[in-house]
């Protein structure tokens, strides 16, 4: 074993430690107080300690061979006990008690007190609330028959076993004494002191020390001891917790174990039983912690736990390089565990490592981006599914990002982000970079005014990108875009103007709110804007309305007055009348007008709408005169060839054709019936009428079948037209006979005249097809003038036979 690494040491405390009070038998110490048990007596020394000289034990608890225990105080003032009291007694198996130790805790309720008391066969622990000082004792180890039984002692932790005894001890173990020799016979230690790691064996003369997690034997220690102590050799070992000192005696000497750094190795030993939490907690400095680390993460990586192993190598610093961790990754063709490593390596990087830090999370944004493409090719469903993979690895990226957004180079991220084609994450990333530009350049192109809207009313945005973006946006959406220039009231609207002229110029409804006009009211009611620009493009866009009573309202409201020697208004006043007359704003005309003192054009002005409406009413009506004339001249020419068209009718008729009414072929007649009155016959035929529907009348015959058939007045006048026409008849026949022809002219006009009324009054519709024959169904059966002849007819007997008549009836 390597001198130079020992652990524990022996020195020679005193020799003949005694005074001559006898030999020495047993030993006991604590708190820098060493009691030492004589032939002759108990002697009480602590001038081997580093304290006080001044000491005081007082309270300690005694065993007796007869398995009782005492609580006793002594003072060393006056090297007297202060009182000695009995506290427990074994009845049932009545056994010496070999060796004691007692601890202390702190709770709720007071000091609770822990003893362990070992007999030759058994291990007795009590525990019970007291006043004694507190101890910090964590281990306990016993020898026991067939080996140490060792474990812990947590005083925090209370088990209760179901007969309601306590019990603090935990992680039991036994330690074989087989595993302390060198050949086969079994040793058993005659004595043991029991450190933080280690236990103290008594062996012969020799004490080994055993490692108590990996039960090897570590060390071996010697003593210097007398010739007259040879025969009994080392007698015991004993320790004082509270100093962390050991010693050994024989029956003359005293001598101390020196404890070095016992834990300096520990965290080879758990490393070695692969306890790597142990191990990491002994770790007294980086270099060890990583090869603790190396060893978990090759396990790991044996085992084919890579995002494991990823871990543990990410905490390594030094006995392995990042390139060699990276390459093992890449040769295995394992990415997700390289993004681990490369995620837990920069967590474990200190801020001054800037350039590794960029370019590690620099190469974890691209691993990120190829795991998200390849997750899309996978599965095509992955973007509708909310609850897959491919979500909650963006929603990592995101975090990423957000948390690597100091030290991710914007330029190259952006850039790969673009080459990916992850345009969302590449909002994302501007937007934590404060790249505002590209994040509204973006929502514009997708319509998404509202948002884009959202990100300029931020108060680290600037104004510029508000009159930047103020053309598209107000195109895209101008209710939002409006009320957000309203929200903002810092704006300078005549920036805006190019986006307000580029809206204005845009068709829009009747009932549609007009944005701009909306904003420029705000502006020059609400914020008292006195920029003439404004004012000139509110008055053009109210001149193009239909209604201008906005328009006259504006031009007589006096946005200026009340304030010395300052405008009225802030328009430009020739502008607005150049406008107003282009527009046809005769009102608003007459107002600018009256406004510049231009009186006269005012009147002049007001004057021509009344007179050019009066011109206009008149030429309407004149045209309306030209219109009716020309529609009276039209009908006359109509009249006039309907007539024409009249004179060249005619119709055929079948030589069998009978008159209507008297049923005699209208061809063929006799001489009695070739001249009707009034009418002249050329030939053999005598005068008659062919009626559209096919009926066909002698002109005699019709007259007679009318006037019976018409009312009084009627038949009248077509009697008394048939007279003058037969009249008429005679005379021309006579003047034809006397050869005078003086005014032929005037008869034959005469004639035409009164047989054309003739024809209106018989003719102008069929007596068997127009109104006439309707009007015969009102008619009675048999006339008034018939009466007489019907009654004639009548067969009753007669009562009055003188007033009877005989009618002679025509054959």
């Amino acid at each position: 074993m390597d001198q130079g690494r020992q652990v524990f040491s022996v020195d020679l405390l005193e020799r003949y430690a005694s005074k001559n009070r006898g030999m020495i038998t047993c030993m006991a110490a604590g708190n820098d107080v060493i009691v030492l048990g004589t032939s002759k007596g108990w002697i009480i020394r602590h001038d081997f300690g580093v304290g006080s000289s001044y000491v005081s034990t007082k309270e300690i608890i005694l065993g007796t061979q007869d398995g009782q225990l005492f609580e006793m105080a002594v003072d060393e003032k006056d090297k007297r006990e202060k009182y000695i009291k009995f506290l427990f007694e074994l009845e049932e198996l009545p056994e010496a008690f070999m060796a004691l130790q007692m601890e202390t805790a702190n709770i709720n309720s007071g000091m609770r007190y822990y003893v362990m008391a070992v007999t030759p066969t058994r291990l007795y622990s009590f525990t019970g609330i007291g006043t004694l000082e507190q101890r910090r004792a964590v281990h306990f180890a016993w020898l026991s028959g067939t080996g140490i039984y060792h474990g812990g002692l947590n005083f925090g932790a209370q088990h209760s076993y179901p007969n309601g005894d306590e019990n603090f001890v935990e992680s039991k173990a036994l330690l074989d004494y087989s595993k302390l020799s060198d050949g086969t016979e079994i040793v058993k230690p005659s004595s043991m002191a029991l450190s933080e790691y280690h236990f103290l064996l008594l062996i012969g003369n020799k004490v080994k020390v055993v490692n108590r997690i990996s039960e090897q034997i570590i060390e071996e220690l010697q003593f210097d001891i007398t010739a007259d102590s040879a025969s009994r050799g080392i007698i015991g070992l004993c320790s004082d917790a509270s100093a962390g000192l050991f010693y050994a005696y024989d029956q003359n000497s005293i001598f101390q174990v020196s404890v070095i750094d016992e834990g300096r190795d520990m965290w080879k030993v758990y490393l070695d039983l692969k306890v790597f939490a142990a191990a990491l907690a002994n770790c007294r400095d980086p270099l060890q912690r990583d090869q603790v680390y190396l060893v978990q993460a090759e396990a790991a990586f044996a085992d084919k736990e890579y995002l494991r192993a990823a871990s543990f190598y990410a905490k390594i610093n030094y006995v392995i390089s990042f390139e060699e961790v990276t390459l093992k990754f890449i040769s295995i063709n394992e990415p997700e565990a390289l993004r681990t490593f490369l995620l837990r390596k920069l967590d474990t990087l200190s801020k001054d490592d800037k350039c590794q830090i960029t370019m590690i999370s620099t190469w974890a944004t691209e691993l990120y981006l190829d795991k998200i493409n390849r997750l899309l090719l996978e599965d095509d469903t992955a973007i509708e599914n909310r609850n897959s993979e491919y979500h909650s690895v963006i929603q990592e990226f995101r975090a990423f990002m957000s948390d690597c957004k100091d030290v991710l180079d914007e330029a190259t991220t952006m850039k790969l982000l673009e080459s990916y084609g992850r345009v969302e994450e590449l909002v994302y990333f501007a937007n934590l970079k404060e790249q505002y530009e590209i994040v509204i350049h973006h929502y514009i192109q997708q319509g998404e005014a509202k948002k884009a809207l959202e990100v300029l009313q931020k108060s680290s945005v600037s104004d510029e990108l508000q009159y930047k973006f103020a053309p598209e946006l107000i195109m895209l959406d101008a209710y939002e875009t409006v009320e957000a220039w309203m929200a903002s009231k810092n704006l300078n609207p005549r920036r805006l103007i190019t986006a307000m002229m580029r809206y204005s110029s845009e068709p829009h409804a009747k009932n549609e709110t007009h944005e701009v006009i909306k904003y420029l009211e705000f502006c020059v009611h609400s914020l008292h804007n006195e920029d003439p620009g404004i004012h000139n493009l509110l008055l053009s866009l109210y001149a193009k309305q239909e209604d201008d009573s906005a328009l006259l309202r504006f031009l007589q409201c006096k946005f200026g007055k009340g304030r010395e020697n300052g405008p009225e208004f802030f328009y430009d006043p020739k502008y607005a009348l150049r406008l107003c007359l282009k527009e046809k704003r005769t009102r608003a005309c007459v107002h600018i007008y009256s406004m510049m003192s231009m009186h006269e054009e005012a009147v002049a002005l007001a004057l021509q709408e009344a007179i050019c409406s009066s011109l206009e009413d008149y030429n309407k009506q004149i045209e309306q005169l030209k219109e009716e004339m020309n529609d009276a001249t039209r009908g006359a020419d109509n009249i006039r060839n309907d007539i024409s068209a009249l004179t060249q009718r005619y119709a055929v008729i079948d030589r069998e054709e009978e008159c209507g009414v008297c049923k005699r072929k209208i061809l063929t007649m006799t001489g009695d019936f070739r001249m009707a009155q009034g009418y002249s016959s050329s030939g053999p035929l005598a005068p008659f009428y062919v009626f559209p529907c096919g009926h066909s009348f002698h002109a005699q015959c019709l007259i007679t079948h009318v006037t019976s058939c018409a009312h009084e007045e009627q038949a009248e006048h077509i009697l008394d037209l048939q007279k003058q026409l037969t009249l008429l008849g005679s005379e021309t026949r006579r003047d034809m006979n006397g050869n005078r022809s003086d005014e032929p002219i005037t008869s034959t006009t005469t004639a035409d005249k009164l047989r054309s009324e003739l024809d209106d009054a018989i003719a102008s519709e069929c007596p068997f097809c127009g109104e006439l024959m309707i009007n015969e169904i009102t008619l009675p059966f048999i006339k008034p003038e018939e009466t007489r002849h019907s009654a004639s007819w009548d067969l009753r007997p007669q009562t009055n036979l003188a007033n009877q008549r005989t009618i002679s009836l025509p054959v």
